[in-house]
């Protein structure tokens, strides 16, 4: 797998990686809250990377990014981080696939750069909206009844709280491999990142019904964290919009049904 280190807004320096086929499709990752590239393993060690140029970033403040002190609030910042990506490693009408936080993070780039050089987009989980009372009504009690633990600078406080997060975004158990694989990369994401991701209000249903691409949108049926509310609301903003509802899956359709999330967005970079 090879590793970049590209600009993106505020000159701050995003680590990227990639793998796969360097002339297919490119495909860009964008993970969640408090997470990391490596939330994409089980599609960067697919056979997507057959046919695909797939490409996952750490986002400002998480995994080997850095991590500023401020610089979270902006959605312009966030915008020019993937568009950092984008023309940093030359993607050529890219799929954008954002979990959760990304989501968000898709939307603050559609507001500033349009999809005019994207060929797709993929929500997971996803949200588009933030700080605003239509925008917690999609946020599951799950998550919301983390928030005091996240913001806490007591470690042992703020462990406990991630893992009980990272349990709650699948459905049923993790195995313990994969619950401190995960808390591993969470745990590294410093408490006042997580803070100021959590005081930005911005709402982007304007940009979502501007969409002129393919979008797909991806939802497990028992998630917790964002409410299923949320892709039905994104389905009736965005016009050419195909929505799939995983059964029995929580916030985390990639990693909890990988089989069934890689064949879907096989189809959907394919045909775009």
């Amino acid at each position: 797998m090879e590793q970049h280190t590209v600009v993106g807004g505020g000159k701050i320096e995003l680590n990227v990686v990639e793998t796969g086929d360097p002339d297919g499709q490119p495909i860009l990752f964008i993970h969640g809250y408090t997470q990391s590239r490596l939330s994409w393993l089980k599609q960067l060690e697919s056979d997507l990377a057959e046919d695909f140029r797939l490409v996952a970033m750490d986002d400002r403040g998480h995994g080997d990014s850095e991590k500023p002190e401020d610089a979270y609030d902006d959605s312009a910042l966030w915008a020019d981080d993937v568009q950092g990506v984008i023309e940093g490693l030359d993607l050529d009408e890219p799929v954008l696939v954002g979990w959760s936080y990304g989501g968000l993070i898709i939307s603050d780039y559609l507001e500033f750069y349009g999809d005019e050089h994207v060929a797709g987009i993929n929500y997971v989980g996803a949200i588009s909206k933030i700080g605003t009372e239509d925008a917690t009504a999609v946020i599951g009690e799950d998550f919301m009844d983390c928030v005091p633990g996240f913001e806490s600078d007591d470690a042992t406080t703020s462990a406990k709280t991630l893992e009980t997060f990272v349990g709650r975004c699948v459905y049923g158990e993790l195995s313990p491999r994969d619950l401190y694989f995960m808390l591993g990369f969470n745990v590294i994401v410093p408490p006042h990142v997580r803070t100021e991701l959590h005081r930005r209000t911005v709402t982007h249903d304007d940009d979502l019904r501007a969409i002129d691409v393919p979008v797909l949108i991806t939802h497990g049926e028992e998630d917790t964290i964002v409410l299923p509310e949320a892709g039905h609301e994104h389905a009736e903003l965005i016009d050419d919009a195909t929505t799939s509802l995983y059964p029995e899956t929580g916030h985390s359709p990639f990693w909890e049904r990988p089989e069934r999330f890689n064949r879907e967005l096989r189809r959907f970079a394919s045909g775009v």
